[in-house]
């Protein structure tokens, strides 16, 4: 990984189980089995915990197994001493929720109390249901450990975990079949799917933290946000991974999507004939890809960060058979490949950093009438790869360009746009997207050679890829935190424009001390 790509992956604090050590083509995951010195650690009340020795342990296996046995019995059992209440109703509480929900009158708000509860819960009737101290709701292993059947229900605090492990009867932590449903600061692990919407729309999912089953192949997981015939939802501030998709979006138009993080996962977000859409503020990294967009049409994406998802036919973004897409502002940093285009039609691109991919463009040219305008592309290894014999995309816009760190021109008249046209692909470049065996000569003599000679002698015709107004200098980006936005990813972006900046300088620099 190259100088940006490791200040771009500092640049963005608080990437839970992500290593930053990690460069290219390394595998993503940190050692689950880490060891921890509880040396100086409380239990929460101030009180140290226990160090145990193993040597001291070693005598009395048996009593350690029955200890053992005994703790696992006192968890899984119903708390002692509290019920679950609700508000406005008179009355010792019930011993368990569901007893509770059964209970309620339409409208009520049930109170949960710390504990942990092993039940499976089936919401019929509109309710309010609120953990108060994070209480932990055990499924049963069986199905999905939440079901929303009525209107309008409200679910916030909760921890859930343990659901069912079958993928065709969409076994979830929430399942949901109803609308207006609003999921709220709740914490979901060890589920096969996250939360769940099944015609279910109108849902609010807000401040969420989903963990999936990372023991499992990704394909033998669900998604951590599943949406199903599920129109006109609001998805913020939630933290996805080790789901198969971290959002995984079917026959669902008109979502908004904001300020979300997810990785490790295939795709962080997955579209599949959903129109309309728009996701914003995201970031998705370390996984095969960033967003795979297909067969959709208007998805519009803006300030999001798409970074180091690298492996085996890895992406920042996938496009397959859409369009009118709108690309506004993001950031494409540190992946296999930054953009994937096949069958994209009429999108644009402008004003987004597509920065240390290994390749930043591949483009079938089954991709057309696309324009790109105002972006920055910097320290690429390859600017694009066409695979096929031509392309309509045009690479500038009423006059204004893209800036490209590899541009050679220069700038007479000063008005910051270069006097000579950029070519963006060489002859070897294209003979590269069209048999990719050659790539592993792209930074050979050879390759060079081949470079400069068509340059000098252009004897090959090549499909017209050239940007004629090309700018000296990057596109200046800024980034104001939006009411409501967690400040870390306002500062972040901003860091991350400035780094890209100041590596462009230094490019610059490089440029004239060779003149």
């Amino acid at each position: 990984m190259g100088t940006l790509g490791k200040a771009v992956r500092g640049a963005f604090p608080g990437s839970a189980g992500v290593s930053p050590a990690l460069g290219r083509g390394a595998s993503r995951p940190v050692p689950a089995d880490r060891t921890v010195d509880l040396a100086g650690a409380s239990d929460g009340a101030g009180r140290p915990l226990p160090q145990c020795r193993r040597d001291a342990c070693a005598p009395r296996e048996g009593l350690c197994v029955l200890g053992v046995w005994l703790l696992a019995g006192l968890c899984f059992a119903a708390p002692t001493g509290t019920k679950v209440t609700i508000d406005g109703l008179p009355g010792p509480g019930f011993a368990t929720i569901q007893a509770a929900l059964d209970g309620a009158p339409p409208g009520a708000v049930v109170k949960v109390p710390p504990g942990r509860y092993q039940e499976n819960l089936v919401l019929k009737r509109t309710v309010k249901l609120q953990g108060v101290g994070r209480p932990v709701i055990h499924g049963t292993g069986q199905g999905s450990v939440i079901l929303i059947l009525a209107d309008a229900c409200e679910l916030r605090g909760l921890r859930i975990e343990h659901s069912g492990g079958d993928l065709q009867a969409e076994d979830s932590g929430i399942l949901v079949k109803s609308r207006s449903t609003v999921l709220e600061g709740n914490e979901l692990r060890d589920v096969l799917y996250g939360i769940y919407l099944l015609r279910a729309p109108e849902t609010v999912i807000r401040n969420n933290v989903i963990g999936g089953r990372p023991e499992l192949e990704l394909g033998e997981r669900g998604a951590g946000l599943h949406f199903w015939d599920s129109p006109d939802n609001v998805v913020e501030d939630n933290t996805i991974f080790d789901t198969r998709d971290g959002l995984y979006i079917q026959s669902s138009p008109g979502s908004r999507i904001r300020r979300n993080r997810v990785f490790r996962v295939r795709y962080g977000v997955h579209y599949m004939f959903s129109d309309k859409n728009s996701f914003e503020e995201n970031i998705f990294c370390d996984s095969v890809a960033g967003a795979a967009i297909m067969y959709s049409t208007d998805i519009q994406f803006r300030h999001n960060a798409f970074i180091h998802n690298r492996g085996f036919s890895s992406f920042g973004i996938l496009f397959q058979d859409c369009e009118r897409c709108s690309a506004h502002r993001n950031f494409i940093v540190d992946n296999g490949t930054g953009i994937f285009m096949e069958a994209l039609r009429d999108s644009s691109f402008r004003e987004n950093v597509i920065a240390e991919n290994d390749v930043a463009l591949q483009m079938f040219s089954s991709a057309e009438g696309n324009v790109f305008s105002g972006n920055n592309f910097v320290e690429n290894l390859s600017p694009l790869q066409l695979i096929g014999s031509s392309t309509t995309t045009r690479w500038d816009e009423g006059g204004r360009g893209n800036y490209w760190s590899n541009y050679a021109g220069y700038d007479l008249d000063g008005n910051g746009i270069g006097d000579v046209p950029h070519k963006i692909q060489n002859v070897f470049e294209y003979m590269e997207g069209n048999y990719p065996r050659l790539r592993l000569y792209l930074e050979s003599p050879a390759a060079q050679a081949i470079g400069t000679a068509e340059k000098l002698v252009p004897l090959v015709r090549l499909p017209s890829t050239v940007d004629s107004f090309p700018r000296m200098k990057p596109v200046r980006l800024a980034f104001a935190a939006q009411p409501g936005s967690r400040p870390y990813l306002a500062q972040s972006l901003l860091a991350l424009v400035s780094l890209v900046m100041l590596g462009a300088a230094i490019q610059t620099i490089r440029w004239g001390q060779r003149r």
